[in-house]
């Protein structure tokens, strides 16, 4: 294989359009291509550029093999729910109209009345019970308990289950409701056991609800629990439907042929929601039967580089299959075919997957999850000169965020191959503890490290990025540190301080900026020193980054000084030690020593308390690839 690197599509999408060509590029080359193989190329408002009838889509990352389908899921949903109410209604208009002379309807009304008979205060116990797990107080309940737990329990949130279960009972509740007001029928004419409600005796919603949760839930369980009670659990599930529409007809609430309407109507509500949202099954995110032709169509009529071995590494807990489904499709929309896909596990995050593909002969590295991830990856590469792409899966994205990158999956992959590479720096550090390693974006000490410790992995995948903030608001409590920071040789400098920032980058997510003029590609790392004190400390400390990030480190809120062996500080207003909210430097080593162990934490991953940390910068020791107008 050769080391060249990919040339960059001129379409500046890579798409294949939605007839199965590969859509035409833009601008000028685009003219030239399409003066070459037929037809002129149309131009849209927006100045995207195709053949006729082959529109090209509007960003990197986007064509017909990776539309999310998400409106037209929802059109087919609305479709098919109509049809639904309209036969499930035209069947109780029938019931009620024409075929009620006609056996077995004439039988209904026996059946009920023996029912009737046979009522002990055994069964009537029984009935309300089973009744009562149809009620609308009890399956909202149920179906709100299943989907937060489907959210809050597995590791990897269950949101397509969850969204099935509630768009299948809420389905189901909408078309009950279009159908009592659409067939006029009346109750049994025996004793009931219960209130009459003022709606129709078509269809019975208490089994209707109960077939929508139950059976949705046997849905799930069979798909998603890998134990051996999970048959038996299902079918209990499946009973419970057939148990509460029993029940109805004990208790004189309905006809059998409400309580068929029901199961009928809770039974397709859940198909049609089922093959909306369900993996494996879906009509949102699922790719046309020739994707994969599509694809490689593209690859075969685009100018054809030196491809590159490419190897991807995937953090699975953050990437679902049908994300990798679509990194594989544009892969091979640019001639990357049966790319190898490498799991991390939690024995080995990243580093072990990449130096063995190395050893392979893996030219080019794809890199799929968060920040730790990505530190491992690029640890592994530190020095090696392999380029890497970043496919932000995680929750923070540091550094995939700083660099401007785009945070779907699929538009990320694409942006970077058709990329170029740039050399970014990393930063080297240790401590006691752990061995040297490299991070991409910050490493630090003090609040920002208890915050991460206090931040379960379930709160991150739940609520993301803000769950960092609910943990920092209690390490707010913990008392602040002393410490001795010594840079590039210089004298020590003794401080206090809430935490310490070791940055790469100078931006976190929601835009914030805690150490604004740290950049990747400088040469330089730059320390953060935090010592707010009370309310009016953290304001203050807000009002110097704010006005650091607007007007940058040449600004007059901030001073640079020559140190002297080359050394550059940058400085906040507030001078050294006068008691300052927030204070900057840049280094190329720094030497950090507390006078009792701290937390720790290297690119968001905890490394545990210590004493000492000692960094370094690599200049130049990672290559990314990123689009042209980042550079």
């Amino acid at each position: 294989m050769g080391t060249s690197v990919p040339a960059r599509d001129t379409s500046g999408t890579g798409e294949a359009g939605s007839n199965g060509r590969p859509a035409a590029p833009t601008g000028n080359d685009g003219a030239a291509e399409a003066g070459r193989n037929g037809p002129p190329a149309e131009t849209d408002g927006a100045g995207r550029s195709g053949r006729r009838g082959a529109p090209v889509p509007p960003r990197p990352g986007h064509s017909p093999a990776l539309s999310t389908g998400v409106p037209r899921a929802a059109a087919r949903i609305g479709a098919f729910a109509v049809c639904q109410a309209a036969v499930i209604a035209g069947f109780g208009l029938l019931i009620t109209g024409p075929a009620r002379e006609f056996w077995p309807m004439t039988a209904e009304d026996t059946a009920v009345e023996a029912l009737e008979d046979a009522r002990t205060a055994t069964l009537d116990t029984a009935s309300t019970i089973a009744s009562a797990l149809g009620d609308t107080a009890t399956v909202v309940g149920l179906t709100l308990l299943a989907c937060l737990a489907l959210v809050l329990v597995p590791r990897l949130p269950r949101w397509r289950e969850a969204v099935f279960l509630a768009v299948g009972v809420s389905l189901q509740s909408m078309i009950f409701v279009l159908i009592t007001a659409s067939v006029d029928r009346t109750r049994p004419d025996v004793e009931r056991m219960d209130d009459s409600p003022p709606t129709s005796s078509y269809t019975s919603g208490h089994t209707g609800a109960a077939t929508a949760l139950y059976a949705g839930l046997a849905v799930v369980v069979l798909s998603r629990v890998r134990a051996p009670w999970r048959k038996p659990l299902a079918a209990l599930l499946l009973l419970l439907p057939l148990l509460v529409g029993l029940a109805r007809l004990y208790r004189g609430m309905h006809h059998p042929t409400d309580v068929a309407g029901g199961l009928a109507n809770g039974a397709l509500s859940l198909f049609v929601v089922g093959r909306a949202v369900l993996p494996g099954h879906s009509w949102v995110g699922r790719p046309p039967a020739d994707a994969m032709g599509i694809a490689v169509a593209a690859a075969e009529e685009r100018p054809a580089p030196a491809r590159k071995q490419v190897t991807v590494i995937v953090n699975p807990t953050v990437t679902d299959e049908a994300t990798q489904e679509q990194l594989r499709l544009v892969l091979a929309q640019h001639g990357y075919r049966d790319t190898p896909f490498v799991a991390t596990t939690a024995e080995d995050t990243g580093g072990g997957q990449t130096a063995e593909a190395l050893r392979a002969g893996t030219e080019l590295i794809v890199v799929c999850g968060g920040d730790g991830t990505v530190r491992a990856v690029a640890d592994a590469l530190a020095g090696t000169g392999v380029p890497l792409v970043l496919v932000p899966s995680g929750t923070g994205n540091l550094l995939a965020r700083h660099l401007h990158l785009p945070l779907r999956p699929a538009e990320a992959l694409a942006a970077g191959l058709t990329g170029e590479p740039r050399a970014l720096d990393l930063g080297r550090i240790e401590g006691d503890g752990f061995p040297a390693v490299h991070f991409t974006a910050m490493a630090g000490a003090g609040l920002d490290a208890t915050m991460l410790e206090e931040t379960s992995d379930r709160a991150k995948s739940v609520l993301g990025w803000p769950a960092y903030v609910l943990a920092g608001a209690k390490g707010l409590r913990t008392p602040r540190m002393r410490l001795t920071v010594r840079l590039d040789g210089g004298p020590e400098l003794r401080r206090t301080a809430r935490m310490v920032l070791l940055a790469n980058i100078g931006t976190v997510q929601a835009g914030a900026a805690p150490v604004p003029a740290a950049k990747p590609d400088d040469g330089l790392l730059d320390l953060a020193v935090f010592d707010p004190r009370g309310a009016g400390g953290w304001l203050r400390a807000a009002g110097v980054l704010l006005r650091a990030k607007r007007r940058g480190a040449g600004g007059p809120d901030t001073s640079r000084r020559d140190t002297g062996g080359g050394r550059t500080s940058t400085l906040s207003r507030s001078a050294p030690g006068d008691g300052g909210p927030v204070e900057f430097h840049t280094f190329r080593r720094a030497e950090l020593a507390f006078a009792r162990p701290q937390s720790r934490e290297i690119d968001g991953d905890p490394v545990g308390p210590g004493l000492r940390l000692t960094a370094e910068v690599r200049p130049g020791a990672l290559t990314v690839m990123l689009p042209a107008r980042e550079r």
